[in-house]
């Protein structure tokens, strides 16, 4: 059995979920609402105020799917009541970050700002110059704009300079050394 696909969803006060035809499931909550469309092969249940994934069989495709599927209808679960956010820094000397609308400015020492427009249902927010905030109910969505943010100057290991994640440590190696 899946440790984590046997584990129940519990279903906040607040959030409303509908599961249709062919394991589509919408979850709706206060923050807004998630639609997505999960594998036909396993049973998606309500029961007792809780979402319980079953797999029709041992197949190894079907365990796979089993904590896949649960993961991702918990984590829909968490987006509608109380989002995600990655949190981005930017370091270097004149790197920095600016917003203008729902556009993000990025000045990376190249020969032109690099500018980003936020995608549907995300939100970034830069706080001084150096940290960017990108928020959202889907957490696939969050995480992929900010890789595509952090991926226009991921950090160097020798200075450290670029953009991380708040979280990130960057190993960092010594430079050269001259000759004796």
């Amino acid at each position: 059995m899946s440790r984590i696909g046997k584990l129940p969803v519990a279903v906040p006060a607040g959030v409303e979920i509908k599961i249709g035809a062919g394991n589509l499931l919408t979850v709706k909550g206060p923050k807004g609402t998630l639609e997505r469309k999960l594998s036909a092969d396993m049973h998606i249940a309500m029961e007792d105020g809780q979402i319980v994934v079953e797999r029709p069989s041992d197949l190894k495709k079907h365990k796979a799917l089993h904590g896949l599927t649960r993961t991702l209808i918990f984590n829909m679960v968490v987006g509608v009541t109380q989002g995600y956010e990655k949190v981005l820094e930017v370091n270097g000397v004149g790197y920095r970050a600016a917003k203008s609308g729902k556009k993000l400015a990025l000045t990376l020492g190249y020969s032109h700002p690099v500018e980003m427009e936020d995608p549907e249902g995300i939100e970034s927010t830069v706080e001084g110059t150096n940290k960017i905030t990108i928020k959202g109910i889907d957490k696939e969505k969050v995480g992929q704009f900010a890789a595509e943010v952090r991926a226009k100057r991921p950090p160097e290991p020798y200075k450290g300079k670029g953009i991380k994640y708040s979280d990130e440590r960057i190993r960092r190696k010594v430079g050269k050394t001259g000759k004796k």
